[in-house]
């Protein structure tokens, strides 16, 4: 069965990782998703290695592992957008195209005749989608905006990391880059949004997506938290600010992550730890007085888990329906048996490396499944494929472009 987005083209003007990630989504739904890159260099991102892609002899490629987290399912075109005829082929793509996505700067593409006013006017029913650090509005619109500032600035950092008080101590970004990727995961809502409003009016739309707006959004509880109170909340370390015990906690051998989401769930595990004295206890009988005491009940609990292996604690609490888990290297994430199960690590063929190792995506649709079959490009791959097929230039009109500078 075709994707559920078989019937939509987008064209991807973006690069590096927010709105290529959008993108990503979209072909992995079905549609046909056209990369425009520069030429010779193309998207950032293709020259962020080590690690590289490698062929079975153990060659490097010269195609970066973070490229190909982001591009699977895209043709490369390479377009030079300060040429002439190169604007003129975008802007004939964009036509024909039903989304373009663009994470440049406010204004710029309109320098080029390929900001949405100007497209617009060649296709009314373009849903154009424009990624940002800032948005396009505010003070800040013009200031470039990278994942690790944008953590920083909408304040995940200061709810990430471990206590000050303590060694080590301090704000920690994330270990992804969650702004920009969250920030694609909206977008890929705001356009199927759009495409549907768009099937019952015709009618695009411009959509204004921003690192800085999708941070603030997903800190969630946190943000929550902070204006019923109005006190910023502070880092925890992996504790949780509203359920105890909610937590990592050290074992004979490792670690393991306890999460008593209720006090059903605390009073199975202090019965698997045989310290049932804990849940008829004043100071944690419930979830609101175990906040208030959490020093004092961690304290207890960090001396019962170090007693026993990560693995006699995982069995013991899961045997009970005690949510819990170990804290897994990625080599033990794709060797879990659900990993495995639910095909989570895939391979698709490359034209320089053989096959390329990607995550599959985990969408998973019982009437229009999704299915992986174009590996990321390589730049510019299918330049001549999309202006023959998709233009109707001639061999020579291509030769010509090429001459020029534009392709």
């Amino acid at each position: 069965m075709p994707g559920p987005l078989s019937h939509i083209r987008v064209l991807d003007l973006s690069r590096v990782l927010a709105a290529p990630w959008a993108g990503q989504n979209l072909a992995d739904l079905g549609a046909e998703v056209i990369k425009v890159e520069r030429p010779r260099k193309g998207d950032d991102a293709r020259a962020f290695g080590p690690p590289w892609l490698k062929d079975a002899a153990g060659r490097e490629s010269g195609e970066s592992a973070y490229f190909a987290c982001a591009n699977r399912g895209k043709k490369s075109i390479t377009v030079n957008l300060a040429a002439p005829q190169g604007q003129r082929v975008v802007r004939e793509l964009a036509a024909s195209s039903d989304v373009l996505l663009e994470n440049y700067k406010p204004g710029d593409l309109a320098r080029y005749g390929l900001g949405y006013d100007d497209l617009k006017k060649l296709n009314p029913r373009l849903v154009y989608c424009s990624v940002t650090g800032f948005g396009q509005t505010g003070p800040y619109r013009d200031r470039p905006g990278y994942d690790f500032m944008i953590q920083g600035m909408a304040g995940l950092m200061s709810v990430t990391g471990e206590r000050d008080e303590l060694p080590g101590g301090g704000p920690q970004k994330a270990g992804i880059p969650i702004a920009d990727i969250m920030t694609g995961m909206y977008a890929t809502v705001a356009v199927c949004a759009a495409l549907a409003h768009r099937a019952e009016t015709g009618i695009g739309q411009h959509l204004d997506l921003a690192l800085f707006d999708t941070q603030v959004a997903v800190l969630a509880n946190q943000a929550a938290n902070y204006l019923a109170t109005g006190i910023s909340p502070r880092r925890l370390g992996n504790a949780h600010p509203n359920i105890v015990p909610y937590q990592t906690f050290k074992t004979a051998d490792g670690d393991v992550i306890l999460a008593c989401g209720n006090d059903n769930l605390f009073l199975k595990f202090c019965e698997v730890a045989q310290c049932q004295s804990l849940a008829a206890d004043e100071r944690f009988a419930t979830n609101d007085k175990r906040v208030a005491n959490r020093a004092a009940l961690a304290q207890i609990l960090d001396g019962i888990f170090r007693a026993r292996t990560t693995r006699e604690w995982t069995e013991a609490l899961e045997a009970a329906g005690v949510p819990n888990g170990p804290i897994n290297a990625l080599e033990q994430v794709f060797r879990e048996p659900q990993a495995v199960a639910r095909g989570l690590r895939m391979e698709l063929p490359h034209p320089l490396a053989g096959k390329v190792a990607l995550v599959r995506s985990p969408m998973r649709f019982s009437e229009t499944p999704v299915e992986h079959e174009i590996p990321p490009p390589l730049l510019g791959q299918h330049t001549d494929e999309i202006l023959r097929e998709r233009l109707g230039r001639s061999d020579a009109e291509i030769a010509a472009l090429r001459a020029d500078g534009a392709i």
